[in-house]
Parts: structure tokens; C-alpha cells; sequence
């Protein structure tokens, strides 16, 4: 399963990208506006940073705008992914940026239906809110074993699942346990994945050992 980092917070993103485990980013308008950045300069410096696909949201809301907004976008660098909302307007942008060539990520999916459309509007990334629905007490796993039964059933679909809204650790096992394509973080979350309190007593316990030894490696 593929990580992506999802920040657009440009320290945090060249911290994870050293550890060569990070595949990709996604950011939104939310996120953009925490930097309190330019979009453009923060997608373009993302895009110097790590070589996967980086995400960057139009604001507009209507066809025409969308492509104006993801015309000015898609130029920043090759592997920029047009992010769009689900909606009839941002699947036909889908459509549209898709038969030229360019990444789509569909983002705030909610539904199998609605993942079922994204596909065959060519969409290379479909963003379930798992996070979002289990708030609403709705099984936001049981989403993403959803689109990825129907996504199996029909192999000319080559969209890519992409769980987003994920709260912790445990999303991320059970979407990659379902064969979700990939999984995007926030750096809160990616930090989880690798800490254990064992880890960290074994570690505490090996290094006593050593000291005693009065031994250096080098």
C-alpha cells in the first residue's frame, strides 16, 4: 500500500520524505490555508520535494471554473493530481482533465455509487472519508471494502482507492488488510505507525546492555 503524506505543511513534508517512505501528498483548501501560503508556491515546493503524485484542490464550483482553476494548477509540474469534489460539475471536470492526460483524485466520496461514478469518469484516485463517516457512526471501512469489490469486479477500472479522513493507526491497518491502494496521513498518524512503548523499553534495555560491555563499534 502506498502513503501519502497529508500536509501542506512544507517542514513537515521534507521531515517525512527523507525517510524515503512517503509516495505521494494531498492537500486541501483547509490545509493550504493553515500555511497561510500562496497555493501555487506551496504545490510548487511540494513538487521539489517529493517525485509522487501531489494533490492540489480547486476551489471552484462549477465546470468552466474548475478547468480554469486546474489549467493554472496542472502547469506547476507533471505530477500534479487535480483534486475535485464529487459532484456532477467536478465529475465532469473528471472527465474532461482525465482524457487529456491529467491525474484526477476525487475527493469527498461518501458512497460506493458515488466511487462507482468517479471510475468512469477516469478518475486515478477516489478519496473515501472513512474518518467522517465512523463520526456519523456509519462504517467508513465498509466503504472501502465496497469500492474495492466493485473496482475488482470490472477490470478496465484502473482508479486507485485512496482512504482518506484517517484518525489513527488502525485505519490504516485495516485499509491496507482490505488491499486499499493507498492511504493518506497526517504526520500525527505516520509518527504512530512506527512507535511502540516495547519498542522503545527494548531499545532502552539493549543500549544498558551494551554500555556495559565498554565496547564501541567504531
Amino acid at each position: 500500500m502506498k502513503l501519502f503524506l497529508d500536509s501542506a505543511n512544507l517542514d513537515e513534508i521534507r521531515e517525512f520524505s527523507q525517510t524515503g517512505l512517503v509516495d505521494g501528498v494531498t492537500t486541501n483548501p483547509s490545509l493550504i490555508a493553515k500555511s497561510g501560503r500562496d497555493i501555487k508556491e506551496v504545490i510548487a515546493e511540494i513538487c521539489k520535494i517529493v517525485s509522487g503524485p501531489v494533490s492540489a484542490e480547486v476551489t471552484a464550483t462549477n465546470e468552466a471554473d474548475m478547468m480554469k482553476e486546474a489549467e493554472v494548477l496542472r502547469k506547476i509540474a507533471p505530477h500534479v493530481a487535480i483534486k475535485v469534489p464529487l459532484t456532477m460539475d467536478g465529475l465532469k471536470t473528471c472527465k474532461n482533465l482525465s482524457s487529456e492526460g491529467t491525474m484526477v483524485n476525487v475527493t469527498l466520496c461518501f458512497s460506493a455509487n458515488q466511487a462507482l461514478l468517479a471510475a468512469k469518469a477516469g478518475a486515478t484516485f477516489i478519496s473515501p472519508f472513512i474518518g467522517r463517516l465512523d463520526d456519523i457512526s456509519q462504517d467508513g471501512m465498509q466503504l472501502i471494502a465496497d469500492i474495492l469489490q466493485i473496482y475488482t469486479s470490472y477490470p478496465h477500472f484502473q482508479t486507485q482507492v485512496l482512504a482518506a479522513s484517517i484518525r489513527g493507526p488502525q485505519h490504516v491497518l485495516d485499509a491496507a488488510r482490505l488491499g486499499c491502494d493507498v492511504s493518506t496521513l497526517p504526520g500525527s498518524v505516520f509518527r504512530q505507525l512506527y512507535q511502540h512503548p516495547l519498542t522503545d523499553k527494548g531499545l532502552e534495555a539493549f543500549l544498558s546492555d551494551w554500555k556495559k560491555t565498554g565496547q564501541s563499534i567504531v
